[in-house]
């Protein structure tokens, strides 16, 4: 594997030459305590992101980001689209926290828990391993797509079934298991915009994690870039002390511990040299950490030559979490959740819309009687049918009608109907009175919505 220079290592990123040309990267399979925990937390949270679309709580989805009905459950609650004021309140809690988590923490986010570093370190990296070998023992492939005959074949296969399997995974979080079973066991005529989906997106699995792989990190992926602004000297990182290592000596009873043994680079999934310092490519997941220490144990250092640590706690030996700014966006954090929550609380159980019927202004019905044609809209927010009664809350002097004496509401759902209110002249307020409807369920006033009342 080429390696970048020391002093052209920020000009691009390390998978790529100086002709612009790909660089494939080969690393070592990992070993050590670190790859351990990895491997607990990953296989963790991908066990969650299959299981999760099958939870139910009360009869209800725990996750299901249903968009083409605009409808999303949320650990069992259900969010409609006109509640998008609290899909942005999460939106907005999400991304202050990553922001506060990578102030203080680096990119673990990254190494540990990112969809894309679970599914190529944990899943196909795995299977690379198996048939191509792990490089510890020499047996390692020279070239990520090399390998002849029923290696390449039965590897690319397992890719492929493994592509399906995650596609069908993702798309159970946006249309539920029951709908994907529809998809997968009615016949194809009957889904066939479904049966597209999967095999486009299938295909750019299988080639997101076959071939491009750690090019979606250092060339798409913006979280690298924005570090840059991000990370300070107290933010805890994976880092070279190169207090200690300096200077590089192959030579163990000469110079600093780092004995430029370049295995450190060896496990690295993008191939970068971790003693260059910060570099947009680390992920931060800690193969390099447990590397050097296998060294360090042989040559008899001190581990941790390479470990997490802040570039404060390089130069003075003291590490701290408290600064300015992870404490200002600690309470940022802290107060869009205290929002968040308020407002999940007060969220009304009933959503009414009320508008007038188009084209229309007022009717005469009798000498002192005239009535106005509006379009209602409900929505039960909850998880039990309603039933509803409206009335005039302001106004003794008229009535409102509509289709049946009731409004049945079911369980999270919607119902549209006509309205018409009927007003003594005598109860008008000029050519514009204003009108307050009251949505009961028994004696219990749920919900009020305001409209206009047109007269003569």
């Amino acid at each position: 594997m080429e390696k970048n220079s020391d002093q052209d290592f920020r000009d691009r990123p390390n998978n790529i030459d100086a002709s612009g040309q790909r660089k494939w990267i080969n690393a070592k399979q990992p070993k050590g305590k670190w790859y351990l925990r990895r491997n607990i937390v990953g296989y963790i949270l991908l066990a969650f992101l299959i299981v999760a679309p099958f939870l139910k709580i009360k009869g209800h989805p725990f996750m299901l980001l249903d968009i083409l009905n605009r409808k999303f459950y949320i650990f069992g609650q259900m969010v409609f689209a006109e509640d998008t004021y609290i899909l942005a309140l999460v939106m907005a809690v999400t991304v202050v926290s990553i922001v506060l988590f990578t102030v203080i923490f680096g990119r673990l986010w990254c190494g540990w828990a990112c969809p894309q570093t679970l599914f190529l370190e944990l899943v196909y990296r795995k299977i690379e391993f198996l048939f191509d070998g792990n490089g510890r023992k020499g047996n390692r492939s020279k070239g990520a797509t090399s390998g002849s005959g029923w290696r390449f074949i039965a590897k690319h296969a397992i890719f492929v079934i493994i592509s399906v399997f995650f596609t069908n995974v993702f798309l159970m979080w946006f249309i539920g298991p029951e709908q994907l079973w529809k998809i997968i066991s009615e016949p194809i005529g009957d889904h066939l915009v479904g049966f597209l989906v999967m095999i486009l997106l299938s295909g750019f699995y299988y080639w997101v994690y076959a071939f491009f792989r750690e090019q979606i990190c250092t060339l798409f992926c913006p979280y690298g870039r924005m570090q840059g602004v991000l990370l300070d000297n107290n933010s805890i990182s994976v880092i070279y002390d190169y207090k200690r290592g300096e200077p590089r000596n192959s030579k163990v009873t000469e110079g600093g511990d780092c004995i430029n043994c370049l295995q450190c680079i060896s496990v690295c999934p993008t191939g970068i040299d971790i003693r260059n310092g910060s570099q947009l490519e680390c992920i931060h997941c800690t193969a390099c950490i447990d590397e050097c220490n296998i060294v360090m144990k042989k040559i008899g250092k001190p581990y941790n030559l390479i470990r997490y640590d802040s570039f404060q706690g390089i130069e003075s030996g003291k590490r701290s979490f408290v600064n300015v700014r992870s404490l200002a966006y600690t309470f940022v954090l802290l107060v869009l959740m205290v929002i968040l929550a308020l407002t999940v609380g007060k969220r009304a159980t009933i959503d009414v819309t009320l508008w007038r019927a188009q084209g229309t202004l007022y009717q005469q019905l009798d000498s002192v009687t005239y009535s106005n044609i509006y379009q209602i809209m409900f929505l039960n927010k909850g998880n039990e049918p309603l039933e509803l009664t409206l009335r005039l809350l302001d106004s003794q002097e008229g009535e409102i009608s509509i289709a049946g004496d009731k409004i049945n509401l079911p369980p999270n759902g919607k119902l549209k109907e006509a309205l018409i209110i009927k007003m003594k002249k005598s109860a008008l307020k000029g050519k514009v009175t204003e009108c307050k409807i009251g949505l009961f369920s028994g004696d219990q006033l749920k919900e009020s919505v305001t409209t206009n009342f047109l007269g003569p």
